[in-house]
């Protein structure tokens, strides 16, 4: 179907933007009138009738629509008007010196229409026959006056596909029931998040795609406001300029996501460049654009929608960043150039990630989401190694990333943590009437970096206006030296500054445990502190309380304590000592998570110390980084940093170890480089240290031979099988074709990597070892592994699924998920991982249980 044949009829509630903008006096020697500011205004189209015009860029197709020829003269008081104040705003906060577009300052209202029921209009020239209707709902009149409604959704007997954009969720409008009941299989329903949350969906905003992903889902299974949407065949949420979760149910539900990697919900672009009215719109005209080029089967229309929400994304950013133009009279709106994809545009299609979201509403199983686990087809150990070597910018383009000045984050955890305290600040520096300081919490192991991670995040809003101040409370002595503290901190606000004072080891004791909490209550609740008889306000502040003896928050609250009576008589100290006065306070809290593993459950310490470890390289040893952006690095001096079970000091140890090598005039880290064996011991397992140093090379020598005793126990493992489809893999290994000598080969390199999924690790030794025998759980866990292992290689080398297996046409039956395999195919994949410890044994290698 082609876009030019289109018959595509767009439709809605009508509303009149009017606009107007303030410009200073050209020169002060024309008539009197010149020498003052000048108000300008102008009517701009609104609702379907923007929306109308959007679709005519996008597709290039017939769009028939309501018409009004010119606006100005034939506006009436009988339309609905809108009010908005333009302003010049920079083109992007990056890029100042393009100049500046209009854009709206504020919206002002609208101005209602005489009789207070805004007038429709027909669709000029309407088709019956229309290939795709659009529909601009505003809940303005047009859902209820059925005579307005295009013809080919009065019609039973026609099916053209609908895109329903509505701002208002509820299922009980007559044009709804309409679809309902005779077009649900092909509308594809448009709701910006926003609408949906001022309706009392509880969706959260800028904290992870991971969180608003999951929370979206659980609305829609149980919010009964959204009872009518869930049984949509295609639902689209855009959320903000930066991604939009695609609902399809088919029978059965999936949900996904679709969003900007290095973005967050609203991170694009801030108030400070201003607002737009029309973004959903244009984000639905680029949907339209990809729908109206394809064809349109059930699983042809899916992936144009896929497709259309990444058109959809791209438009609004570009429809947002032009604005209104330089000049709003002179300047053609909408622009021409939106849905022309140019070489030099800041956002591509490419750029947008998409995942499927899991469908699991379970709360703890929610928060171990994390979309790098599901877009990375490789184990994250690679992952880490890749980020070292070339860098994150390069290496992770598919995942959420958080940045806040030079801190990094991946972690979803740590990217809530961290988004929800900027959150905090932002609108606590930008309130005018605040009375009371701003009180946080930090915590965290001594090392991880928590005053290093709130600094960034403060930079990163207003540098030029936060001071920091650091106290630590372990080294006062009385309530004297704290009174001192908070003069230092009144001195700054005086000043104009807004302190961000960090009370290191609030939690030391001080006449007993946790002392020095009484002492914060009046300064948190009510802004002052006491000097004797005298009363001082503290001005604007942010309290930064940071954990010294409570690595996490629920720790500081005793919510890790198991054994009752322990349990009981901590409340009661932490009651004692004003504990609940003082984290009511608070008005939020981070836990940093350092570069060693917090749980078994914590998979991401491995990148988090790789990011920490090319940071470290980038900012100590630049030189050891070559113009291709690639780290020289012995993998031996690699695999040791990253893989050592624990640093002594987390993030102070690494960077200890990098400050201690031989590395000023050295042109790649080698393991001679390395500090000595007892300087190692100061931040490290020494001897676990130098075990992973040698391994790589150890190990990487024996793959010949690993490959080919794998080969040799499947033979065995075969050698009465008669099933045809394995003569060419029970031949001998001389025998045997590059292909699958390979497959073998990468099963034995994968081998380490996979046993740590069942906390084993393998050391070299200088004489064969007894080997362990796998328990039945480790045995199932190592087998989905080594299928998963297994599925990913041969999709790499150009097989695909088929009923029978056919070695020209590259098809497998097997090639399916580990959950559907038959299970004479899993007891082979369970015979195979079992015989591992056997032939790691046989070459000198030994499995050894790792510490938690």
């Amino acid at each position: 179907m082609e876009g030019k044949n289109l018959k595509i009829v767009v439709s809605g509630d009508i509303c009149i933007n009017y606009l107007q903008w303030i410009t200073e006096p050209q020169n002060n020697k024309g008539l009197s009138w010149q020498t003052h500011q000048n108000v300008h205004s102008v009517l701009k189209s609104g609702e379907s009738l923007l929306l109308a015009k959007l679709v005519a860029l996008a597709t290039d197709a017939a769009v028939y629509s309501p018409k009004t020829d010119d606006i100005e003269t034939n506006l009436s008081k009988e339309f609905l008007c809108s009010m908005a104040e333009l302003d010049l705003f920079p083109v992007c906060a990056e890029e100042k010196s393009k100049g500046k577009v209009y854009r709206v300052k504020r919206f002002l209202g609208f101005a209602g229409p005489s009789l207070g029921i805004p007038k429709l209009l027909p669709i000029a020239d309407d088709v019956i026959d229309a290939n795709i209707v659009i529909i601009d709902d505003e809940n303005n009149g047009f859902n209820s006056n059925e005579e307005f409604w295009p013809m080919a959704l009065r019609s039973t007997e026609k099916s053209p596909i609908v895109l329903y954009k509505m701002n208002n969720p509820i299922g009980s409008s007559a044009l709804w029931r309409q679809l309902e009941k005779f077009h649900i299989e092909k509308t594809i329903v448009v709701i910006n998040a926003d609408d949906l949350r001022s309706k009392g969906v509880n969706i959260s905003k800028s904290l992870s795609w991971e969180k608003t992903a999951q929370e979206f889902l659980w609305q829609i299974h149980n919010n009964p406001n959204l009872a009518f949407l869930a049984n949509c065949h295609h639902l689209i949420v855009p959320f903000g300029l930066e991604g939009a979760i695609y609902y399809k149910d088919g029978g059965t539900n999936e949900a996904y996501l679709y969003f900007i990697p290095y973005e967050c919900e609203g991170g694009s672009f801030k108030d400070t460049l201003g607002k737009m009215y029309g973004l959903t719109s244009c984000f639905v005209a680029g949907l339209a654009r990809s729908i109206a080029w394809e064809s349109h089967n059930e699983e042809d229309l899916f992936l144009s929608i896929g497709e259309g929400i990444r058109e959809g994304i791209v438009a609004a950013q570009k429809y947002f960043i032009n604005g209104f133009g330089k000049s709003v009279e002179e300047v053609q709106f909408p622009n021409p150039e939106m849905f022309i994809e140019g070489e030099n545009d800041f956002i591509h299609k490419e750029l947008i990630q998409d995942v499927k979201i899991p469908n699991v509403i379970n709360e703890e199983n929610n928060s171990y989401w994390y979309i790098l686990k599901d877009k990375s087809s490789t184990n994250l150990a690679e992952i880490a190694y890749d980020i070292v070597k070339n860098g994150v910018k390069n290496v992770l383009k598919s995942i959420p990333i958080a940045q806040f000045g030079n801190l990094q984050t991946v972690d979803r955890t740590e990217i809530e943590s961290y988004r929800s305290i900027k959150n905090l600040m932002w609108e606590y520096i930008s309130s005018k009437n605040t009375v009371r300081p701003l009180s946080i919490a930090v915590f965290g192991t001594p090392g991880s970096g928590k005053s290093f991670g709130v600094s960034e995040i403060a930079d990163s809003i207003a540098p030029e206006l936060i001071e920091k101040l650091n106290f630590n409370l372990s080294q006062f002595r009385n309530p004297l030296d704290l009174i001192n503290a908070f003069h230092k901190v009144r001195d700054y606000s005086l000043k104009g500054k807004i302190p961000l004072i960090f009370f290191d080891e609030f939690d030391s004791a001080f006449e007993g445990k946790l002392g020095w909490l009484k002492y914060f209550l009046a300064p948190m609740q009510d802004g002052i502190f006491r000097e004797g008889d005298s009363i001082h306000p503290i001005g604007k502040a942010i309290f930064v309380f940071a954990g010294g003896t409570n690595s996490t928050f629920r720790e500081f609250l005793g919510e890790d304590i198991k054994e009752e009576n322990e349990k009981k008589e901590f409340l009661t100290e932490f009651k004692g000592a004003k504990g609940p006065d003082f984290t009511s306070r608070l008005r939020g809290y981070v836990n940093i998570l350092g570069p060693n593993q917090t749980d078994e459950k914590d998979q991401l310490f491995i990148i988090r110390r790789a990011m920490l470890l090319r940071s470290l390289l980038e900012r100590k040893v630049p030189h050891l980084i070559n113009d291709n952006g690639e780290a020289q690095i012995d993998n031996g001096v690699l695999r040791a940093l990253l893989k050592i079970r624990r640093y002594k000091h987390e993030s102070r140890s690494m960077e200890a170890i990098l400050e201690m090598s031989m590395l000023t005039n050295a042109k790649i880290w080698e393991q001679s480089d390395l500090p000595s064996k007892e300087q190692l011991k100061l931040h490290v397992d020494e001897e676990q240290f130098l075990r992973h140093l040698m391994l790589d090379a150890f190990y990487s020598e024996k793959i010949e031979s690993l490959a080919m005793a794998i080969h040799e126990k499947y033979r065995m493992l075969n050698e009465n099988n008669k099933n045809m489809d394995i003569i060419d893999f029970i031949v001998p290994w001389e025998n045997l074709s590059e292909e699958l000598k390979n497959s073998s080969r990468d099963q034995a390199r994968h081998i380490p990597n996979s046993l740590l999924k069942i906390n084993y690790d393998i050391i070299s030794v200088k004489e064969n070892p007894k080997f362990v025998e796998f328990t039945d759980k480790e045995v199932e866990i190592l087998a989905e592994d080594e299928h998963i292992r297994w599925y990913r290689h041969r999709k790499k080398t150009g097989w695909k699924y088929g009923e029978l297996k056919d070695n020209k046409k590259k098809t497998d039956p097997g090639l399916i998920y580990w959950e559907n395999l038959p299970q004479e195919k899993k007891n082979k994949v369970y015979q195979m991982v079992k015989i591992w410890p056997e032939i790691l044994a046989k070459s000198n290698f030994k499995l050894e249980r790792l510490k938690s």
